[in-house]
């Protein structure tokens, strides 16, 4: 197996199963033109998201990490009318470069970005009263996964899905003896979704012309 095999499968899979989107498009191409890294979930990982959030009725989504809007605009079509996301992004060029983006889909009325330090920014939600969020999907510094985790928990409800992506790590996840801090802090995650009663969870290993990677999901299913 071999990567040009990934993207040449994830090329056909996106083929087959999402239609052509000059929205989505245009996001990639500005996300490209203002040089923002290219770690944007793929058009399949998106739609999964899309579907994710419309299984459960989503009418709030908490996101951590915004990058350039992309999965934004797929989390945000999911939502009914009356509906609301908010996305936490800490570098103020790439939350620029998602406010443009996210206007061109028409959802800057239903989508706020607010821009600073995750851990900082979910206190003042906590703050504000806001939540709970049906779903919360982080896709951030993974240093912080335990953390977003434990936010996560915080600003969701029984029924609540949580979503984290970039959890494989190349394989790395499974390498206690890993000095890279960002499998650190995906085990860390792992440790406290595993433990914690309040979560029913589970993983899945992805490959793709992302690479070799995998997100887990965890539903609340007590208070």
């Amino acid at each position: 197996m071999s990567q040009e095999l990934w993207t040449a499968v994830d090329g056909y899979l996106t083929e087959k199963l999402i239609a052509k989107d000059a929205v989505l498009e245009a996001a990639v191409a500005a996300n490209a033109a203002a040089e923002l890294p290219a770690i944007d979930v793929t058009p399949t990982q998106g739609k999964l998201l899309h579907m994710l959030a419309r299984m459960i009725g989503a009418r709030r989504i908490l996101e951590i990490g915004t990058l350039g809007g992309y999965s934004t605009i797929w989390l945000a079509r999911a939502l009914p009318a009356g509906g609301r996301l908010i996305t936490l992004e800490f570098e103020p060029k790439h939350a620029k470069v998602a406010g443009v983006n996210i206007a061109h889909s028409g959802f800057a009325d239903v989508v706020e970005i607010r821009v600073g330090a995750a851990l900082d920014l979910l206190v003042q939600l906590e703050a504000e009263g806001e939540g709970p969020f049906d779903l919360a999907f982080i896709d951030a510094d993974k240093e912080n996964n335990a953390n977003y985790l434990e936010w996560a928990l915080k600003l969701t409800r029984v029924g609540s899905l949580i979503i984290c992506d970039n959890v494989i790590r190349d394989g790395e996840v499974a390498n206690a003896e890993s000095t890279d801090e960002k499998v650190i802090g995906t085990r860390a995650m792992f440790d406290r979704m595993a433990a914690e009663a309040r979560l029913c969870a589970t993983a899945i290993q992805t490959v793709g012309s992302k690479g070799y990677d995998g997100l887990a999901m965890a539903m609340v299913v007590k208070d």
